[in-house]
């Protein structure tokens, strides 16, 4: 039986506090389509609410938020910025090597999707230039865009913030095929992470 756990939007002090980095939440996104919500130009529940804004990778390449994205896929999504010199390094880091866990199952089973809080700055050529220095490969995206299009994906994910330094250091792990969403403290250690990334693959 599936789990119907799905992502909080609002993020409380209480809710991340530490030891025990990993955290679920309700959010109210419909378990399946119903009623005239359902109907509303033929989108889901979970389209109509997270959208298709469009952002743009690293490459250069446009991708709509849910359904290039979320779809159907499991995520691990984190924001940053790359002129910050504080968590995001560290947190960044912790994504390379969760990629590395992943190996061939990156893209295929698990995309990574790193968002900029800084789209202004965070123009595809630098998300390029900082991509290369991660060593990201295929199925992580490193995604920007049109500043309002970034500030509406940053608030369906949870993750939106009035000044650049305020990013949250959670990472958001998800299956959104299940529904099963976590939260996790990104500064935990990765050895602790991505037994949680494992999980959240598994969940049937």
């Amino acid at each position: 039986m599936r789990r119907m756990v799905r992502l909080a939007l609002v993020l409380s002090a209480g809710l991340l506090a530490l030891p025990g980095p990993v955290h679920s939440a309700q959010a109210g996104i419909p378990d399946r389509p119903t009623g005239p919500q359902a109907a509303q130009n033929g989108r889901s529940p979970a389209q109509a609410y997270f959208t298709d804004v469009e952002l743009i990778t690293h490459h250069g390449e446009t991708m709509r938020l849910y359904t290039d994205l979320l779809q159907g896929k499991v995520v691990v999504i984190n924001a940053f910025y790359t002129t910050c010199a504080g968590s995001c390094p560290i947190i960044m880091n912790t994504m390379a090597k969760i990629q590395e866990a992943l190996g061939d199952r990156q893209g295929k089973e698990v995309s990574l999707i790193s968002l900029t809080v800084d789209p202004v700055t965070d123009t595809p050529p630098r998300l390029k230039e900082y991509a290369e220095r991660l060593g990201v490969k295929p199925g992580w995206h490193l995604l920007g865009g049109k500043k309002e299009n970034v500030e509406l994906a940053l608030r369906k994910l949870g993750q939106a913030v009035k000044r650049k330094e305020q990013h949250p250091n959670i990472m958001i792990i998800g299956n959104e095929r299940t529904r099963l969403w976590k939260k996790v403290m990104a500064l935990a250690p990765t050895e602790t992470l991505i037994p949680i990334v494992e999980g959240v693959l598994q969940d049937r």
